[in-house]
């Protein structure tokens, strides 16, 4: 499976390396420095870069690469899969997984790297059991350590990994009982000049906070399941029941955890909630012009909230000068980048971009670039999923 793991920073610094089998010398990650040399945005480095001797498989995250060096051919899926795994962890060990944290935490990464791997293939990945054998630490853990000269390791072992239910502590005991689910959905969705949905879909997510006492059982049924595609499940699903009622029937991990991740792409459920009015001619001379309006749909009934248009400009433009009537505008005349910060939109009050652009080079009209609009809409599930009922046993 993993025979070595980088973590690289943009700068091209190996800030840490962890070796499962025989020693793979950092010179290997030359090819990955090489393969990022040719891209011009971070995320764009391939995910699997094949050497002579080696396959390295990479992911990218907050301005960290995780590379997972094999010798073998292996399932890159499950590589990258196992590296998420390894961010969420640390993400949630840390409260970020970062550069500065993973060096403040040195000996800690360490450890939940050994736990997490045997010998390059995948063993404990339960945040629930990782906490119990590794505990995340705190001032007065760190400071007890320092004194004591003892680690965050357990000396005994969990008792999640003695029973059949490997992902929840034993003998769990709260004073309140509560649970929190949260439904995520992210649309991605490309819009002509008329406004009609050339194509569309939704990403969703349902996370959940559970602080229960005892082993509860519980079960959730959703008032329309069918609108869901790509269904994947937390290993704590009962999928089974899922197959055939379509119910989410679970034993809950301990604490924050995924429960489902969901797919939805049919263009007929997806309804844009927002639109862009745009007025773009670029040319040379005084009638260069931008106008740009952006409003909620009437029938959402929901403020956006940190919504920000983004545009790249044509190598010909040499600077604009724009009136915002709500937020901030910045260009960049060497990357040719336009950015309005718009911030939140009230229902009624649709922000305007207006004001002259200065083109040179040619006497030709040049064609309007793509525009890309980025927002959210708290306590809203475009795709219309709702929660029906939950019950506990």
């Amino acid at each position: 499976m993993i025979n070595s793991l980088f973590f690289v920073n943009t700068s091209g610094d190996i800030i840490l390396e962890k070796h499962y089998k025989s020693v793979i010398h950092r010179s290997i990650c030359d090819y990955f420095f090489d393969a990022q040399k040719k891209v011009s945005s971070p995320e764009d480095v391939l995910p699997v870069i094949a050497t002579p001797h080696h396959y390295l498989i990479n992911i990218y995250h907050n301005s960290i690469y995780l590379i997972a060096v094999t010798t073998s051919e292996t399932p890159p899926l499950m590589i990258i899969e196992i590296l998420h795994r390894i961010v969420q962890t640390l993400t949630e060990y840390f409260d970020e997984c970062s550069d500065s944290t993973i060096k403040e935490n040195m000996v800690i990464v360490f450890e939940v790297l050994d736990e997490m791997l045997d010998n390059g293939y995948p063993l404990t990945t339960e945040l629930n059991v990782l906490q119990d054998l590794i505990k995340p630490p705190n001032f007065l853990r760190t400071l007890t350590n320092q004194v004591t000269g003892k680690t965050n390791v357990s000396e005994s072992l969990p008792t999640g990994q003695l029973s059949n239910v490997p992902w929840r502590r034993a003998d769990v005991k709260y004073t309140n009982n509560e649970a929190y689910f949260d439904v995520i959905e992210e649309i991605d969705a490309i819009i002509d000049k008329q406004g009609a949905t050339v194509s569309a879909e939704i990403q969703g997510y349902i996370n959940c906070c559970c602080k229960l006492s005892g082993m509860p059982d519980l079960t959730m049924t959703l008032v329309n399941p069918r609108i869901l595609d790509d269904v994947s499940f937390h290993p704590c699903v009962r999928f089974k029941r899922w197959e055939n009622e379509r119910v989410l029937s679970f034993v809950p991990p301990d604490g924050n955890f995924r429960l489902i991740s969901y797919h939805i792409g049919s263009q007929s459920m997806v309804a844009i909630p927002i639109y862009v009015r745009h007025n773009i001619v670029l040319k040379s001379g005084p009638s260069g012009r931008i106008e740009l309006t952006v409003g909620p749909k009437q029938n959402m009934g929901k403020t956006l909230e940190d919504v920000v248009l983004e545009m790249n400009m044509p190598k010909l433009m040499q600077n604009c000068n724009l009136i915002a009537s709500q937020g901030k505008y910045s260009f960049d005349p060497t990357s040719k980048f336009l950015q309005w910060n718009i911030g939140k939109i009230e229902i009624g009050k649709p922000p305007t971009l207006k004001g002259s652009v200065s083109i040179s080079g040619t006497t030709e009209t040049l064609e309007s670039p793509p525009i890309n609009l980025k927002f959210k809409i708290n306590q809203l599930a475009v795709s219309g999923l709702k929660v029906n009922r939950l019950d506990m046993r």
